[in-house]
């Protein structure tokens, strides 16, 4: 039995994956388990349903793969340590997180800071967070996608997205903000090109 052990644990400790395959006592087996997780994050999808709610195990599984929170106990969705570990490895894990930490400011931040794009996971309270949205589009400038209307329209705002990525300018800034030559240069210098001027307001296009 300990030998078998042995080959089981070296299989996981270099496939996490390789969880899915093995016999059910293994699954509820804890060193087993948490070797797998430790490998490969989603492997926790495989686990005996109580590891699953087996705080130790699923913050160790989060650490490796945020989205190993999607597999999660209900009420470790909730937990903000386990969250906060989650958001902190890929940001868009925030998607699985119980409702009420989609409205913690600390938890989002903690989220956009690692991928911008979370933001639409936020709560729409925190999509008006001149804050909030400016930390999302510093790290991707396409997360002005998910801001609320009015912050879309606010100067500071888009031209933070711009210089973050010039293409922005194109799909997500309104026709006023196109139309300022502040911005447009931003983001003809983001893209160092002048195909920025495409998408700028038709004023623009013919100033000389």
């Amino acid at each position: 039995m300990a030998d078998e052990k042995q080959k089981v644990l070296a299989k996981v400790e270099k496939d996490g994956s390789a969880l899915a395959d093995l016999d059910d006592k293994w699954k509820s087996d804890k060193e087993i388990v948490l070797a797998a997780v430790k490998q490969n994050g989603q492997s926790l999808k495989c686990a005996d349903k109580k590891l699953k709610g087996d705080k130790e195990f699923i913050l160790k599984a989060v650490k490796q793969n945020g989205f190993a929170l999607q597999y999660a106990d209900k009420k470790l969705k909730a937990d903000k340590k386990i969250v906060l570990a989650a958001v902190k490895r890929d940001g868009r894990s925030l998607k699985c997180a119980d409702k009420k930490l989609k409205g913690d400011k600390e938890i989002v931040l903690a989220a956009i800071k690692q991928s911008g794009f979370a933001l639409q996971y936020a709560d729409p309270s925190l999509k008006k967070d001149k804050e909030v949205v400016l930390t999302a589009i510093k790290n991707n400038g396409w997360a002005l996608g998910y801001a609320d209307k009015k912050l879309k329209g606010d100067k500071e705002i888009v031209l933070a997205a711009v210089k973050q990525d010039g293409g922005v300018l194109k799909e997500e800034v309104n026709k006023k903000l196109k139309g300022d030559k502040e911005i447009v240069l931003a983001a003809i210098k983001q893209m160092q090109s002048g195909d920025a001027l495409f998408y700028a307001d038709k004023k623009l296009k013919s100033d000389k």
